[in-house]
């Protein structure tokens, strides 16, 4: 019942904001590095943290108060950034904070915790660079929580499996309105926050674990938006582009240019966090040994690899003509 109640005041919330944002003209505009083509909302991130947390906190469930209140910090930079982009030394401070309060509670060493606060923060913003094609982050988020939720009950955490079906839920009522073609976006509020909670969760869980479980398990786990972000910083390196401005050279942009629509980019990276999740519950449980978590690394190096060979990048003069043109379309179709 929890999950349905996120999922409904996830989707409703989401389609009220949407409203709300249409009518007052606060969109995020097509051009640039941007890869839609028309004036889109772009705060369905605040929908999904609000029913997450309304749900969370009404239930009889024990959750995990420092994570939650981290989470909600780094929401409000989300939002923050979503209104006025922020720098990236602000967002890297701020985050910084927030992984250090979910270190601290979790009682990990100092080095033990140093790596883990700074392994948080960039699963934190690989989620947010993978909020770049419909439905993409959506999917993959889910996906994620739900492998993490089995993994916390293991540990004796259901206050946190709880958490993590909620933000699976409510991740569920957002994609109703972010499947293609996408009528609201997440923002980095709904991006930062469920990269925050994710990853915060999956420390959590591998607090008790051997280093190499640790390892495998949390390289697992986030694989996608691993493969995802050393995809995204080894094409614009070489191409000399700037590794911080956004693009449409993500894998999910790669696949449609290999054929697969803005669905089946979506449905694809979503079996491929399956599968990836998958392998890193049966690590966490100690069915299968870490090194198996090189295969998969392997796998995903390949596929990265391949994907590198797609081209994404033209002349910037040509560019910037076809996406005016698509603008153009997308305004006189309205």
């Amino acid at each position: 019942m929890a999950t349905a109640a996120a999922l409904f005041l996830a989707a409703l919330l989401t389609e009220l904001l949407r409203a709300a944002a249409v009518r007052t003209g606060v969109l995020d505009r097509p051009g640039g590095h941007k890869g839609h083509t028309r004036p889109t909302p772009h705060f369905g991130g605040v929908a999904v943290v609000a029913a997450t947390l309304t749900v969370a906190a009404i239930g009889p469930w024990d959750v995990p108060v420092p994570l939650l209140g981290a989470a909600v910090a780094v929401a409000v930079l989300g939002l923050v950034d979503d209104l006025r982009p922020l720098g990236a030394r602000v967002r890297v401070i701020v985050e910084t904070g927030a992984a250090a309060v979910v270190v601290y509670d979790a009682g990990l060493s100092l080095l033990t915790g140093a790596l883990a606060v700074g392994w948080i923060v960039f699963v934190t913003n690989a989620f947010n660079l993978l909020d770049n094609s419909d439905g993409a982050m959506g999917a993959v988020g889910a996906v994620t929580a739900l492998g993490l939720a089995p993994c916390a009950l293991y540990e004796d955490r259901p206050g946190l499996a709880v958490l993590l079906c909620l933000l699976a839920a409510a991740l569920g009522g957002f994609l109703v309105h972010n499947w293609h073609p996408a009528r609201i976006f997440l923002g980095d509020c709904g991006s930062l926050f469920t990269g925050f909670v994710l990853a915060s969760a999956a420390v959590a869980v591998h607090a008790g674990s051997t280093p190499a479980q640790a390892a495998g398990g949390l390289l697992t786990l986030t694989l996608v938006v691993t493969a995802d972000t050393a995809l995204v910083v080894a094409s614009r390196r070489r191409a000399g582009r700037p590794l911080l401005h956004g693009g449409t050279d993500h894998i999910a942009h790669r696949l449609r240019r290999l054929g697969l629509t803005a669905q089946g980019a979506a449905v694809a990276l979503g079996l491929a966090a399956a599968a990836a999740t998958g392998a890193g519950i049966l690590i966490h449980r100690g069915w299968l040994p870490p090194s198996a978590a090189l295969v998969f690394a392997v796998a995903a190096l390949l596929a990265v690899v391949r994907l590198l060979k797609v081209r994404v990048y033209g002349t910037v003069r040509a560019t910037a003509r076809t996406r005016t043109a698509a603008v153009e379309a997308a305004q006189v179709q309205a």
